[in-house]
């Protein structure tokens, strides 16, 4: 078997592993994190449970911790409270980036994870199974519940030969994207092997698996091997350390990439899937450098950086913002000097935190032209509608960094970089380790005014009679549905956080959306392509569930958001033929017959279009698991009905 069979099946609960099929598998540790965490805890509270049941659970803060105002600091207190009550860790704001810290502290080969956040993959570095999933879905798993996913294909990626000065994971990464897009991989896993994964070292692989996400894959996996064990070693976890490799070369199908072969990439705006090289832009002027995120924020990444400007300073026409992703990274590169050098160069030192990745800071001027070392650059993340952003490696940012404009880093690459014999530890912003899985039963939870109720969902009707609210292109992404940003603050405050849906895209969908439940009528988004692309943030299905979204009709849905749809009672419909997504304007007036029998039947539904006389297909592929949440009205409403 491989590395990915190895793990599923020794955690497979439920239904046959056969690619397609969906199965139960049991999770092993969950992680949340500030922007997810708050609703998942919501909804872990009204699932009545009185304790954490996985191995590990632990709530991160890491996303919306530049505190404009109330809400932030009152979801902060509240998630302490909540994690100190149920047997949750509690990582304070201040102490790192989700991914990273879980990577350096708590991460297992062979263990499972599923995070409500869309990089959890990450901990494929390790050698886990690490799946990004809707919070309703962590929070079953943190209960002990199962978590369900299609059996995947397995696709390896075979690495060879060696990178060459300059170059570093993110080019490997990209490279995967160039081949492989951003878009049709669902259902896949990524799984790599090869020589040269000697040549990578723990934060390398940890970069390639975080960035699957953008691929679509279900996760990315690395044998656990050598070098695995080296790491954790170096974390003083070396018990935590597990040999796991693959037979031999079973996969799906594979491909081959030789390391020596690459130049510097980047990804060009507005998606990762926009792969171009480095030296297409040579001498193109800059305007804005962002050094960091869960992709790039280890004391490797950190560390070459500051190599490469020891001595120099940033050119005066850019700004340079530098986000570490863990107290650990800070606390070396200080101890090390090099922290002194960074901000002797003339670079912003940031809050380990996301922050500019997710558009919560550090937004670009207008039309800036911005290298960002983090895994997304969808039109208007960064907060700024109007910049073009573009996904580099940490040698390509400081390379610029250094010109004011676009440059080989290979001209001025700095020695490579050794992981350290020992890793700084320094575990006292981890709260509760004490009382993990057991929590302290009477703990009162701590409400702001801005923290709200899961909306409950709605038996599926009979018939649907609704309107295409909105008519979406391809490639919507979970930011174009449900702006973050400064919107964030509004995530446990669903009704507020619903006026900003189709914020950008569709500025008068609230209104019209409103209107229609009002009226009785249910909501229709029609989409193009890969509807659903990004986070796995499931506000992007609650928050048109609160709007009176019954159904979604596109050419085609990611993985994690068709999952969040059907876990607030939103059925996930493709167009039968893709041509008929040009018979459907918006405001069409749609009917479906029979909505609740082709929902337990064959998925297939007929749809009216009132508007112009005409009818279509659509169809939905569901397993019997799926269908009942769906005719119940969602994930709570069958487990408050009995049928979950």
């Amino acid at each position: 078997m491989n590395v990915t069979e190895k793990i599923l099946r020794a955690h497979l609960l439920s239904g046959e592993p056969v690619a397609g099929n969906e199965v139960g598998i049991r999770i092993d540790q969950t992680l949340t994190q500030d922007a997810t965490g708050t609703m998942a805890c919501l909804q872990f509270e009204s699932m009545g449970i009185d304790r954490v049941r996985a191995e590990l659970a632990v709530s991160y803060v890491d996303h919306n911790t530049v505190q404009i105002g109330f809400e932030n600091a009152d979801d902060h207190d509240y998630l302490q409270s909540v994690a100190k009550r149920y047997g949750i860790v509690y990582s304070k704001p201040g102490n790192g980036i989700c991914h990273q810290l879980h990577l350096e502290r708590f991460g297992k080969p062979g263990k499972t994870l599923i995070g409500a956040d869309s990089h959890t993959p990450t901990g494929g570095g390790l050698g886990m199974v690490a799946i990004g999933a809707g919070g309703i879905d962590v929070a079953v798993a943190m209960g002990g519940g199962p978590y369900h996913i299609a059996w995947p294909k397995v696709v390896g990626i075979r690495l060879t030969g060696r990178l060459a000065p300059g170059l570093s994971a993110k080019d490997v990464i990209l490279a995967v994207l160039r081949r492989f897009g951003s878009k049709g991989n669902v259902g896949k896993v990524f799984e790599y092997y090869g020589p040269a994964l000697t040549t990578l070292d723990v934060p390398s692989r940890a970069t390639i698996a975080n960035m699957g996400a953008e691929l679509g894959v279900t996760t990315s996996v690395f044998p656990s091997d050598a070098i695995t064990r080296a790491f954790l070693k170096a974390q003083g976890r070396e018990e935590d350390w597990a040999p796991i490799e693959a037979d031999g070369e079973d996969y799906d199908e594979t491909w081959a990439l030789d390391l020596s072969t690459l130049e510097p990439l980047a990804a060009a705006p507005h998606n990762p899937g926009n792969i171009e090289t480095v030296a297409e832009h040579l001498g193109q002027r800059v305007n804005q450098i962002m050094i960091g995120s869960c992709t790039n924020s280890s004391y490797r990444d950190i560390k070459t950086v500051a190599l490469m400007l020891k001595g120099r300073h940033v050119h005066p026409d850019v700004e340079v913002g530098i986000a570490c992703g863990s107290k650990q990274v800070v606390r070396m590169l200080a101890d090390e000097g090099l922290l002194g050098d960074l901000i002797a160069a003339g670079c912003r030192i940031l809050e380990n935190a996301c922050g500019f990745c997710i558009g919560a800071h550090m937004s670009p001027a207008t039309n800036a032209v911005c290298l960002r070392t983090s895994n997304r650059n969808f039109e208007g993340r960064s907060g700024t509608q109007s910049a073009k952003v573009y996904l580099v490696s940490p040698e390509t940012a400081a390379a610029a960094a250094i010109a004011g404009a676009w440059a080989d880093p290979r001209t001025c690459a700095a020695p490579p970089v050794a992981m350290p014999e020992a890793f700084t530890i320094d575990d006292g912003m981890f709260l509760y380790r004490d009382t993990a899985g057991r929590g302290v039963p009477g703990t009162p939870i701590l409400r702001g005014p801005n923290i709200g109720q899961v909306p409950p969902g709605k038996p599926l009707p009979d018939a649907l009679d609704g309107v295409a609210t909105t008519k979406a292109g391809d490639k919507i992404t979970t930011d174009h549905i449900m702006p973050a940003g400064a919107r964030l603050k509004y995530r446990s405050n669903v009704p507020e956080y619903a006026k900003y849906v189709f914020e950008h895209t569709d500025p008068g969908f609230y209104r019209d959306a409103s209107a229609n439940r009002d009226a009785g009528k249910a909501n229709v988004i029609i989409a193009g392509e890969s509807y659903g692309q990004g986070s796995s943030r499931e506000h992007a299905a609650l928050c048109p569930m609160y709007l009176g979204v019954r159904a979604v009709i596109a050419k085609s849905i990611e993985r994690i958001h068709r999952a969040n749809l059907i876990n607030f009672g939103i059925v996930p419909f493709a167009f039968a033929d893709p041509a008929d997504y040009d018979r459907v304007s918006k405001g069409d007036a749609l009917r479906i017959e029979g909505l609740r029998e082709a929902i337990a039947g064959d998925g297939r539904a007929t749809v009216r279009n009132l508007s112009n006389n005409t009818t279509f297909d659509v169809t939905t592929t569901l397993s019997d698991r799926q269908k009942r949440l769906l005719l119940a009205g969602g994930l709570l409403a069958a487990v408050a009905s009995g049928q979950a």
